[in-house]
């Protein structure tokens, strides 16, 4: 009998799922219960469990001999990306996994929206509606566009790329990717991340899904800015530590950026006097891209079937760290 512990923070109905489905294995629900983006404190229960599924936190976790597998709920692993813990868990041949697969759709159809949105001139229209409720035909019609033939630069190609360049695959737009090491199976033309500079003047859309790390502080800069093409509209649904906001902001205030989509900034919760809010053509939604109506049973149900996979000693989906 394993024994497992849970600090996820979910509603009733998908706790009920959770201890129906790891019987006969013991539950163990830490009264530390946090949510999905939120680092949680030691928690001495954690000790005595074989599997964490949740947030542990990250520091307990390298001094745990009897923890052999560890189930994040959340996509985002920055906090457990450090080298001290991938020496641990090698040491134990113990493994880490996320849930990325719960996250991908969600995240790739929020990007969809937001770039329907900003073709269809949607704010433009509810902006009218929620002030002076007049009839601009004239001036919106030439401002909708067709995202047909637009060129989409991903800037990463994990699982919310490749799933968004499959919603897009219809549009027939030209879909371009970077990431680190590309691997020659991509389904669409990707290349290195030194090759940024070159692809970027080609871009229509520039879509940011880099994740958070030392690494990618602030990696989007001005010059990078400065390289799109005029007129482009950039999303960023990584996160917000990875773009220099300001040179954001210059771009988006002298008009070289048409437009801006966040789902997630710098700091969070965004302040309400911060200056992104009031910047022209920047909208921004609160970190909300992963969300979706059953999103604590689908984790619940992600982790389910890895722990069948973990019995089975079948190789788990969303492994990271490796």
């Amino acid at each position: 009998m394993l024994a497992i512990w849970c600090n996820t923070n979910i509603p009733e109905s998908a706790q009920s799922r959770l201890i129906a489905g790891v019987q006969p294995h013991r539950l163990i629900l830490s009264s530390q219960q946090t949510g999905n983006l939120i680092a949680a404190g030691p928690d001495a229960t954690l000790a005595n469990a074989d599997i964490a599924f949740g947030q542990p936190d990250p520091d307990q976790i390298l001094n745990l001999p009897r923890l052999r597998w560890i189930q994040l709920s959340s996509a985002g692993y920055t906090r457990y990306d450090r080298a001290d813990i991938r020496d641990a868990l090698l040491r134990r041949n113990a493994i880490i996994t996320n849930s990325s697969s719960v996250f991908d759709e969600p995240c790739a159809e929020h990007v969809l929206a937001f770039m329907l949105a900003q073709a269809r001139a949607i704010p433009q229209s509810l902006a009218n509606q929620f002030s002076t409720r007049a009839w601009p035909t004239p001036d919106l019609r030439p401002r909708c566009r067709l995202l047909t033939d637009q060129t989409i630069l991903l800037l990463g190609f994990g699982a919310i790329a490749r799933r968004l360049a499959e919603l897009l695959q219809p549009l027939r737009m030209k879909i371009t990717a970077i990431r680190q090491s590309p691997r020659g199976n991509e389904p669409v033309s990707t290349h290195p991340i030194s090759e940024l500079e070159k692809l970027l003047p080609r871009a229509d859309h520039v879509v940011n899904i880099l994740p958070a790390s030392p690494a990618t502080d602030n990696f989007i800069n001005a010059a990078h800015f400065s390289a799109m093409k005029p007129g482009a509209i950039f999303y960023n649904i990584g996160r917000g530590t990875t773009i220099n906001q300001k040179s954001l902001i210059q771009s988006l205030t002298t008009g070289h950026l048409a437009a801006a989509y966040l789902d997630v900034t710098e700091p969070e919760p965004l302040p309400p006097d911060h200056p992104l809010w009031r910047t022209p053509n920047c909208f921004i939604t609160p970190h909300t891209g992963g969300g979706h109506i059953n999103e604590s049973e689908r984790i619940v149900d992600h982790f389910l079937q890895n722990l069948r996979r973990f019995q089975s000693s079948e190789a788990l989906q969303d492994q990271i760290l490796k």
